[in-house]
């Protein structure tokens, strides 16, 4: 088995790599390095820069290596800033999606894995988010994700793709200490940079109809939500019954201000957060029911939350003294 992931050298295909690896799946990393970096490529994968647009590119990777499967994570992954780039969203998320399954179709590769995410729920009225739940994304990011959702599944219909969706809820945490989330709109590393700086980290609206007034999410481990790629990645190539779409949740919710205190607590660093206007296209509050992959994908919630927050802090510390610290470009 060898299997394809697009966007490897980023935060959460890094590890998505890594977690092949690991398992004895041979592996190629496609990334552009627009937002990845090439230090994050694990040792053992095979490296193409290429932009998932390019299909002559993924044709030739998949024809050259062997290629069964593809996990794609690659895409433009910030819900705020799509509020005000929506075509950019879209040429990334979506048509670069749509020349993804036109490579792997030429190149007869009929199984994949997506990278799709919470916010093709946008705002749910219910307390636990299953699969089933009406889906209504509030921002080109989430809507994008929809729409690669749909594209799998009349792809399958058209060809016998065989695929699923898995729906991350927030990713945090570090699997490798090697490899860190670089992004400048996620939360845990927006505290640290600003931890670093010495400058006092903030929470982006407090005024939500929420018990203190923060967002709550479902906070996951990247190395958990790696392992469920596995998983999906050896139930297709097993020809096992499995989900259109998984949700990767936790079941339980997180509020902005409790992962605050979580890293206070763990950083050794006492700050009380500024507070600061919402972000356009957040949600209040999203939490997901797992059980569905629970069930199929040996998906379970494997750290506490101050594990989470202490192995994001490790890694993001490592790299300040190695050197090795830098922001992701959008």
């Amino acid at each position: 088995m060898t299997w394809m992931v697009t966007g490897g050298a980023g935060y959460i295909g890094a590890h998505v790599a890594r977690a092949l690896l690991d398992s004895g799946m041979k592996t190629v990393v496609v990334d552009d390095l627009s937002s990845g970096f090439a230090g994050f490529v694990p040792d053992g994968a095979v490296f193409v820069q290429a932009d998932i647009r390019d299909k002559n590119a993924l044709i030739e990777a998949m024809l050259t290596h062997g290629v069964t499967g593809v996990i794609h994570v690659a895409g433009f992954k910030y819900a705020g800033v799509s509020v005000q780039r929506p075509l950019h969203t879209y040429t990334q998320n979506v048509t670069g999606t749509v020349i993804l399954l036109e490579a792997m179709h030429e190149a007869k590769v009929d199984q994949i894995v997506f990278s799709s995410s919470a916010a093709v729920f946008g705002t749910p009225d219910v307390d636990l988010v299953t699969e089933d739940t009406a889906k209504d994304p509030l921002s080109p990011y989430g809507e994008s994700k929809l729409i690669g959702e749909w594209l799998l599944r009349d792809q399958a219909v058209a060809s016998g793709l065989r695929h699923t969706s898995l729906r991350y809820f927030n990713v945090v945490g570090s699997g490798d200490p090697d490899v860190y989330d670089t992004s400048p709109h996620n939360l845990f590393p927006l505290v640290f940079e600003a931890l670093v700086a010495g400058k006092t980290p903030r929470i982006n609206g407090t005024d939500y109809p929420t018990p203190d007034g923060t967002n709550v999410r479902d906070y996951v481990h990247v190395a958990d939500i790696a392992a469920a790629h596995v998983a999906a990645a050896r139930r297709l190539e097993a020809k096992e019954a499995i989900e259109s779409a998984y949700n990767l949740g936790s079941g339980n919710g997180l509020s902005v201000a409790e992962i605050m205190t979580a890293i206070a607590s763990v950083t050794g660093i006492d700050f009380i957060p500024d507070a600061a206007p919402r972000r356009p296209g957040d949600p209040p509050r999203i939490v997901a029911n797992g059980d569905l992959a629970a069930r199929d994908l040996d998906w379970k919630m494997r750290h506490t939350a101050e594990e989470m927050v202490q192995s994001a802090w490790d890694a993001r510390l490592r790299a300040e003294k190695t050197g090795a610290a830098q922001g992701s470009a959008e």
